[in-house]
């Protein structure tokens, strides 16, 4: 058995030496070889040869990206600026910001007017007069109130003994105010001593009393103002002196 088996490969071996080609193709087997591997690379890869470029949304390492951060908007004052109740001056005035302080922007009005936080309230100014700051194009547009009907009060005048004070000595002035209420529509009136308003009168008032502080040499000027929704408007001045 075992020369059986002995003989059979000898044949097996003489036959594939008659059938083994010229030295000079004996490079074949190995182009053959690299090819089959080549093949199988292929095929065994998860990886196509060849794929579209698609542009990365992934930042390259290293890459900072910035993020927009939102500061509050604000508005501040050169000048002494009213702020009323809508976008022009037939608005009644809510009040006076000062130059010294900022409030927030909560709205805008084209083309020019914003709309600003007070301690009295929501009210309008006019973009002249303001420099903004913070994220202000992000608030909101807002819509106008309707427009006041009925037009700005007549503006009081003091009656001929339009008013009359007495200094005491002990450094206090009595101070008594008598107008001409000239208009039917105001809302009420206003009494302003030296520039700010120290009452708020009702409707067809026509007279106002108070004691103050005013010792000999000082003086105190005041006027009145009529006011409705569409504005307001002031009496001349009347002003006393202490003897």
């Amino acid at each position: 058995m075992k020369k059986t088996a002995i003989l059979l490969i000898a044949a097996g071996m003489i036959l594939s030496a008659c059938n083994l080609p010229a030295a000079a193709e004996q490079t074949e087997p190995d182009i053959t070889t690299a090819a089959a591997l080549t093949v199988d690379a292929v095929l065994n890869n998860k990886t196509p040869l060849a794929s579209p470029t698609v542009a990365s949304s992934t930042q390259p390492a290293g890459t900072t990206v910035s993020t927009p951060t939102f500061s509050q908007p604000l508005a501040s004052f050169e000048d002494v600026t009213n702020c009323r109740t809508g976008p022009g001056t037939n608005y009644e005035r809510v009040t006076q910001i000062l130059p010294a302080i900022s409030v927030k922007i909560v709205g805008f009005y084209p083309p020019n007017y914003w709309v600003v936080e007070t301690d009295k309230g929501l009210c309008w100014v006019s973009g002249e007069f303001v420099t903004p700051s913070g994220s202000y194009t992000t608030v909101p547009t807002v819509t106008a109130p309707p427009t006041p009907a009925g037009g700005v009060p007549d503006a009081p005048t003091f009656t001929q003994n339009g008013w009359n004070y007495f200094c005491r000595g002990d450094g206090q002035t009595e101070i008594t105010l008598n107008w001409n209420d000239r208009s039917d529509n105001e809302t009420g009136y206003r009494v302003i001593r030296n520039g700010e308003k120290v009452a708020d009168l009702p409707a067809n008032s026509t007279t106002y009393n108070e004691i103050i502080p005013l010792t000999s040499g000082q003086s105190v000027s005041y006027q009145i103002q009529a006011f409705n929704s569409a504005g307001e408007a002031a009496s001349n001045t009347a002003t006393m002196t202490c003897p």
